[in-house]
Order: C-alpha cells, then structure tokens, then sequence
C-alpha cells in the first residue's frame, strides 16, 4: 500500500500543476471572448440606432493585464528571506543540525530577489511611478478654450 500511495503523489502533482495551468489558460480565454461579444453586441446596438461608432480603443488589441511594478520582487525577497530563516532556526532549535542549512535555500531566495530589486527594480518602479503621475496630471488638465 505504501508503494502505491509513493507513485500517486508524483503522478499527482503533475497531473494537478498541468491540469491547473490548462483551466487558468481556459478561464482567461472564456474572459476574453465575453468581452469581445460584449464589445461586439454594444457596437452592432450602436449601429441599428445609427448612432456614431467610436474607435475601438488601443487597449482592446492588446494584452490588458497591467504590467507589474518591479515592487513585488522587494515583498517576494522579504518573504522568501523571512520564511528562509524562520525555517532555518526552528529545524537548528529542533536539533535538526545538517538538514536546518536547507532552510538557507530559502534564505538565499529571498536574498537574489533584493539584491536584484535594489540593483534593477528600484529604478524601474520609481520611473514607472513617474509615468503614472505624468499620465494622471497629463488628464486633470483643465480645458483651454
């Protein structure tokens, strides 16, 4: 019985990991065609009460996930550091000597995900802060007449 239960947790967790990465790819396309029919349904309404159709917006041809801000490699590195060193002193407090430096995978985790933060993201997340800002006042611009 214990041979069995060993094949099933590998076979498992592979048949789960692709299974899990074919809905995420499913859902996301589903999400996309109902926008597109949504979008589709409004403009042909447009059309029958002759109203004037506005351009397709530059978003709707492109990917609309928003870009993400180089911010979350500072939480990933904090968190990969802490659970690193958490898991380092409870395995050396339980007597675990050898195998408590396998916590330090974790460590140097958490470590690789700040030192690129602070020798790439910072840059990157501050100039695209500044973008955002300069977009926000950019729109809040009163109107000249």
């Amino acid at each position: 019985m214990d041979r069995v239960i060993a094949l099933l947790i590998p076979i498992t967790g592979i048949v789960m990991g692709v299974g899990l990465g074919m809905l995420g790819m499913y859902l996301e396309y589903r999400k996309r065609k109902e926008i597109y029919t949504l979008y589709h349904q409004e403009r042909m309404a447009a059309i029958d009460k002759g109203l004037e159709l506005p351009p397709l917006p530059e978003a709707f041809f492109t990917d609309s996930t928003r870009p993400r801000s180089p911010r979350g490699q500072l939480l990933k590195g904090l968190i990969w550091l802490f659970t690193g060193s958490a898991v380092t002193m409870a395995l050396f407090a339980n007597a675990f000597g050898a195998q408590a430096l396998y916590g330090l995978i974790f460590v140097a985790l958490g470590a690789a995900y700040l030192v690129n933060y602070f020798a790439v993201g910072k840059r990157q997340a501050e100039m695209m802060e500044a973008a955002e800002k300069a977009k926000l006042a950019e729109t809040n611009q009163p109107l000249s007449v």
